[in-house]
């Protein structure tokens, strides 16, 4: 099989994580339930995960970083934990169901959505964010790479614009946590979401979520601590207030070496061979008659995704031919994505998704590009 499905999930997996995974399942306890040797461990483990992790996206405190199960489970946190009745929140066509249900939901008890709207190439801009602005703002809340079109967002100005405003600023970081770089000090995210399976190349059912001093999110869950057990409230103190439960420590080591992986084989050098290849592709399939491709392409500076379509087919039906007749594995339909399905014309027709990871091979590209062009003739 070809994997062109890593803005999915990444899986093909660096060696190092696999052997931290099976060797905490070996040996780890329960974080912060005991004083045994396997539990200590697991705490140790942990909190070193979170000094890695911090230190990757240049934050200022390991106490900052909060760990979830995914994308998904920390914007909802953030989303519900910051927003009130009467509150005013900016956001963008772009995003994923895990902002926009959230969303929706909040809206119905009072919080004012601005949703903006892009340009004929999927784009929005940080000027567009400024001009939405109103008394009553409270936060600003897009992604910063579009998992539909790969397009990428300019969230260090967006950042600018919402500090000089008093604005709070989330960042849904699923498709460009590992690959990108990414300072939540210089870009002024209050926020940052982001999930360990993807560009970050750790294991599903890792993520989690930076939240700035000063900033207080009300948690979405409340339990069990190994902390004050016998105060009724969730304690209050950073990371504890956002973990009820047990972490998953199992996972969160492979996330370690996940990470330990990519500053030592250098995001930049990642990030360029993704770039290289995606370009090979786009430039390989958008001349081919019947093909139409979206997104931004005046630069390659974007995510490593190519999406299209072919003439009128569905794009599951293209899904399944590549795979049975070709081996090659992409994502079609609505990618989670709807209104910006909306916004491209293709609510009905959805589409099919390549995305690359350093893994992949020019060879590989190639054969893609050959079967899109046999199923486009």
């Amino acid at each position: 099989m070809i994997y062109f499905d890593n803005a999915a999930t990444t899986m093909h997996k660096p060696e190092p994580v696999i052997h931290a995974v099976v060797q905490a399942m070996n040996s780890l306890g329960n974080a912060g339930r005991g004083a045994h040797e396997a539990s200590l461990d697991a705490s140790r483990n942990i909190y070193g995960v979170r000094e890695r992790i911090v230190d990757f996206f240049h934050g200022e405190d390991p106490s900052r970083i909060a760990f979830t199960l995914n994308s998904t489970e920390s914007l909802n946190m953030a989303i519900k934990g910051i927003l009130e009745p009467g509150d005013h929140v900016v956001t963008t066509v772009l995003e994923h169901n895990s902002v926009l249900r959230p969303l929706y939901e909040m809206e119905e008890k009072g919080v004012e959505v601005t949703i903006l709207s892009c340009d004929e190439y999927g784009m929005v801009y940080p000027e567009d964010f400024a001009a939405a602005v109103r008394p009553n703002t409270k936060a600003f809340i897009c992604t910063h790479g579009s998992n539909l079109t790969g397009n990428v967002i300019d969230i260090r100005q967006i950042g600018k614009t919402a500090r000089d405003r008093g604005i709070r600023f989330v960042v849904d970081a699923s498709q460009t946590a590992g690959v990108f770089d990414i300072d939540v000090q210089k870009m002024n995210i209050d926020i940052l979401c982001f999930t360990g399976h993807k560009g970050l190349l750790g294991p599903q059912g890792t993520g989690g979520m930076y939240v700035r001093k000063g900033v207080n999110v009300r948690p979405l869950k409340s339990g069990g601590s190994g902390v004050k057990t016998f105060e009724k409230k969730h304690p209050a103190q950073m990371p504890t207030a956002l973990e009820a439960g047990t972490l998953n420590g199992h996972g969160l080591a492979g996330l370690g070496a996940a990470v330990d992986y990519l500053n030592q084989k250098g995001i930049t050098s990642i990030r360029k061979k993704e770039q290289a290849l995606m370009e090979k592709f786009y430039l390989g399939v958008r001349d081919i008659p019947g093909v139409k491709v979206y997104g931004d392409f005046r630069t390659m500076n974007r995510c490593a995704i190519v999406t299209l379509n072919i003439r009128d087919y569905d794009s599951g039906e293209v899904g399944d031919a590549l795979y049975v007749d070709y081996g090659i594995a992409v994502r079609t339909g609505a990618h989670c994505a709807p209104l910006m399905h909306q916004s491209l014309g293709t609510a009905e027709q959805g589409a099919v998704r390549f995305s690359f990871s350093h893994f992949n091979t020019e060879e590989e590209i190639q054969r893609g590009i050959d079967a899109v062009r046999e199923l486009a003739e």
